[in-house]
């Protein structure tokens, strides 16, 4: 998912994917310790996407609180 994607969505949007992509990678674990995994690439994508979306959650946070120092 591109980061321009990311920005576009809601805080609530980030969370439910952030929950939706968490349980994706969980569930990627097992098959992998299993032995079913066949796409190994998709736990590095899900792990790349986790660490964007955190990241523009943490920026956005950063960004309402230097808004309310600017303001007082």
């Amino acid at each position: 998912m591109k980061p321009d994607q990311i920005r576009a969505m809601s805080d609530a949007e980030l969370l439910r994917l952030l929950d939706e992509l968490r349980s994706e990678w969980r569930d990627l674990r097992f098959d992998e310790a299993v032995g079913k995994l066949t796409n190994t690439a998709r736990i590095r994508q899900i792990k790349r996407d986790i660490a964007r979306i955190k990241t523009i959650l943490t920026e956005r946070r950063i960004a309402a609180e230097m808004e309310r120092a600017a303001t007082k």
